[in-house]
């Protein structure tokens, strides 16, 4: 269990029941939504998103605080970048 379950968020993205690539989609906008430094919380059910989350903050330059999974539903909390 991650510690971040408890840790207060700007916003959350529920994806869950979503297939690849919606959870990606949706996350694009919720963090261009996102103040510089927000912390954004991401619950999807696709394992695709274990691939494409992580590929994502690399790509665009968010960090990807920490990441669970519990009985099939996986947790993201991703910091988006200041700049």
């Amino acid at each position: 269990m991650s510690e971040m379950n408890d840790a207060p968020v700007d916003g959350t993205l529920d994806a869950t029941g979503l297939n690849c690539p919606e959870p990606v989609m949706m996350l694009h906008q919720h963090i261009r939504d996102l103040v510089p430094g927000g912390l954004l919380k991401v619950i999807a059910t696709d394992p695709s998103t274990r691939r494409d989350i992580p590929k994502f903050c690399v790509f665009l330059d968010h960090e990807l605080v920490d990441q669970d999974e519990v009985d099939g539903t996986y947790l993201y909390w991703i910091r988006k970048k200041l700049a």
